[in-house]
């Protein structure tokens, strides 16, 4: 009896994934191709902030092209823990380049919480001269129309919170390649079902533009400073007073760096503990947005099971069937909506990519303890508690 229910489970199961693949494709058509132009003439004074810890790859043309937009009055304004950090030549670099902009180095923040760059963040916002405030991770780089696209939608009264995507731009090796590919097709997929289906009421830490006085009313960065998703609490608790939080359809970019095998699992672990520490159940619920295992598992009922006639057929289907709808949303996402070259070339590696995702989401499921930028955490309700180093 115990047998029969669970290999119908499994042979039923995969329905859920195939349905979420659909609606993914649908939503995603909707979004790209149904974005509203926005007047982008008006172009209030805005604060970029850019918390800042070492040096990513490529630092100085993330940071030039911040310096490169096409908008009239903006200041940057970077911050880093102290004056050893190895980011303070290249930004003092920055300032005698481009002497026509506004760019302003703060050194030291206050810890009031575990999370270092909501600490930057938090000083970044009071510095800040400008009421229009636009939070940027410091590995982004930009094209110049990117204020303009970014600022247009607080033309509405409503608007609370702007947040936007991003691609990858990967070493080239297999391990950041697949690491692109998953954000694009895959986790930017999921993004846009959020959207469809309840509205925005997250940000993303590409970029999260708000204004001083939103930030106000939801107690400023100090009342999250011990969360491990910032940008997502911050785009929530907008959200949350009422206030309108839109995902436009602008991207930006991102590096990613070469990295080995250990390396791409912990930063693909961490990510997964981020999801979790956002949306407990929601992350729970990924295993019915997971086509790969359930279409394993389902092809490996039908094709041991003598009590299946064409058993191996019904496995080849179960596992086409995955791989045809799994690459088509790729496709949607990632080529049509994206133009993103890497997914143009990859799509094939697509189910690789999940494979190794779903062993990531599994043991996200339990992790508990972390090491962000060097320090040990333990994760408690999407709170970061620091550990001893004896712990």
């Amino acid at each position: 009896m115990i047998w029969t229910v669970l290999k119908w489970a499994l042979l039923v199961g995969p329905i859920f994934p195939f349905c979420y693949y659909l609606l993914a494709i649908y939503s995603a058509r909707r979004f790209f191709r149904a974005a509203p132009p926005r007047n982008t003439d008006s172009t209030p004074p805005v604060s970029i902030l850019k918390p800042v810890r070492g040096l990513d790859p490529d630092a100085y043309e993330n940071f030039a092209s911040f310096c490169r937009l096409d908008y009239p009055e903006y200041e940057i304004l970077f911050c880093v823990a102290d004056d050893s950090d190895a980011a303070i030549p290249v930004i003092e670099k920055l300032k005698q380049d481009f002497p026509q902009r506004s760019i302003r180095l703060l050194i030291g923040a206050e810890a009031i919480g575990a999370n270092a760059k909501v600490n930057k963040l938090s000083r970044l916002a009071r510095e800040a001269r400008h009421e229009l405030l636009v939070m940027s991770d410091s590995d982004i780089v930009v094209a110049p129309d990117y204020l303009r696209a970014v600022v247009a939608p607080f033309g509405d009264a409503q608007m609370g919170a702007v947040t936007c995507m991003y691609l990858g731009i990967p070493a080239q090796q297999i391990w950041p390649e697949l690491e692109a590919l998953g954000a694009t097709s895959d986790f930017f997929a999921a993004v846009i079902v959020a959207r469809q289906l309840r509205g925005v009421d997250f940000g993303l830490g590409a970029t999260i533009a708000t204004t001083k006085k939103h930030l106000a009313e939801i107690g400023g960065f100090e009342s999250f400073a011990d969360y491990l998703a910032d940008d997502y609490e911050l785009g929530h608790r907008i959200a949350m007073r009422g206030h309108s939080v839109e995902l436009i359809s602008h991207t930006v970019h991102t590096h990613y760096p070469a990295m080995n095998f250990s390396e791409y699992f912990a930063h693909q672990l961490r990510w997964s503990l981020a999801l979790r520490a956002s949306a407990p159940w929601g992350y729970v619920g990924m295993i019915f947005t997971q086509g790969l295992p359930w279409a394993i598992a389902a092809a490996a009922t039908t094709w041991c099971d003598e009590g299946f006639p064409f058993g191996a057929l019904l496995a080849a289907a179960y596992l086409g069937s995955y791989f045809m709808v799994r690459v088509a949303l790729a496709w949607e996402v990632g080529v049509s909506g994206f133009r993103d070259p890497l997914v143009r070339r990859n799509w094939w590696r697509t189910p690789q990519r999940d494979l190794l995702w779903f062993v990531v989401w599994l043991v996200g499921l339990f992790k508990r303890r972390l090491i962000w930028r060097g320090s040990r955490f333990v994760l408690r309700r999407g709170r970061l508690v620091p550990l001893h180093p004896t712990s």
